[in-house]
């Protein structure tokens, strides 16, 4: 009787809960917003893609994987969808990238891979010529570029160890810049995040669905997004010779603009778009306007992985008109997309061209 007793008294505390979670998720006065799920129910077209229209070459990724199975699933899946290489954003020196290049000799053809600074001693007096044999050590093992560098306003740390408080125009940094300008090493560079992660979260923040995971504006003693970009464009200035790649549009992607100017202004400044096509795909008029602008500066890039359907999804940005559609899963995002519709010349720039000319920069 009491096992009876028991299992009824569970029956009826699961059937309490589910029923409270199911009726919050479908009642709008209790529907959180990581669970709001829209789907677009507008007769229009939807296209499929199941090839990049032309060959890509992918400038910013990472090593998401970690077995021989998973790489040669993702060769495969690169192969299917007309990924002809990868930049591997490796972020590490030492023995870690040695063991990265190791791990993806295996597909030479298929992968390219950069390195990181080694800030060991960056706040002690006598810094710089140490880092310079270390990246002259990684060049020679087969590093091609430098990065991602990250800075979101305390320094850069996309490292081990971290640099806290000395960003990329420190004086610090000179040397070492200098140097991947010698080597023609382009140097891949993150500043800042989008401005909705510096603003307040609340109900007037339209990017509260992605920015509340990654703010900023709790952050005490940063820089502001304007900052960050303004020591990208200082140490850009100071090292004409040194090709700059700013990820991500340089998280310029509320105001483009300032992305713009900078390439006006400078030669050695180019720009990947991984990462934030769900941010430019909501405005895809002006968009579109500012890449056949700036078509000789822009870099494919993914930053999401190794999926499939990730891949697709970008082509369906870059490539259709399509309109209201939505990216949830790849993005985090849920307002609705809509097609650039690129040209075939821009097409092929960011997807190859313009990649190749900086890989095949005489050395």
């Amino acid at each position: 009787m009491k096992r009876y007793l028991l299992n009824l008294v569970k029956v009826i505390i699961y059937l309490t809960f589910s029923s409270s979670f199911l009726f919050g998720q479908s009642n709008p006065e209790n529907l959180l917003l990581k669970n709001y799920r829209p789907k677009n129910i507008y007769n229009i077209k939807k296209s499929i893609i199941k090839k990049a229209k032309y060959p890509i070459i992918d400038m910013h990724s990472h090593a998401f994987i970690s077995s021989e199975k998973e790489l040669d699933e993702w060769v495969q899946t690169m192969d299917l969808l007309g990924i002809e290489k990868t930049i591997i954003l490796t972020k590490s020196y030492g023995r870690e990238f040695d063991s990265l290049s190791s791990f993806f000799s295996k597909y030479p053809e298929k992968f390219i891979l950069y390195c990181g600074f080694d800030y060991i001693g960056y706040d002690k007096p006598g810094f710089g010529p140490a880092a310079i044999k270390e990246l002259n050590r990684c060049f020679k093992e087969g590093a091609k570029g430098v990065g991602e560098l990250g800075d979101k306003g305390k320094g850069l740390f996309y490292c081990n160890p971290p640099a806290w408080g000395m960003h990329i125009d420190d004086p610090r940094m000179d040397a070492l810049l200098d140097e991947c300008a010698k080597l023609h090493m382009p140097i891949n560079v993150h500043v800042g995040e989008p401005q909705w992660f510096y603003e307040n979260m609340d109900s007037t923040n339209d990017g509260l669905m992605t920015a509340y995971d990654w703010r900023l504006d709790n952050q005490k003693g940063i820089l502001t997004l304007d900052e960050e970009l303004k020591t990208l464009e200082n140490a850009v200035a100071k090292h004409p010779k040194t090709i700059f790649i700013a990820c991500h549009f340089a998280n310029q992607v509320t105001d483009l603009s300032k992305l713009g100017n900078l390439f006006d202004k400078y030669d050695n400044i180019y720009a990947d778009i991984a990462a934030r096509f769900a941010e430019v795909a909501t405005i895809p008029k002006y968009t579109k306007v500012f890449m056949e602008k700036y078509n000789d500066k822009l870099f494919y890039g993914t930053d999401m992985g190794t999926d499939k359907d990730m891949y697709i999804f970008t082509f369906r940005v870059l490539q259709t008109t399509d309109e209201h559609f939505y990216g949830i899963n790849q993005t985090g995002y849920f307002w609705p997309l809509y097609g650039l519709g690129l040209s075939d010349i821009t097409l092929k720039k960011l997807y190859t061209e313009n990649a190749n000319k900086i890989l095949n920069a005489k050395k």
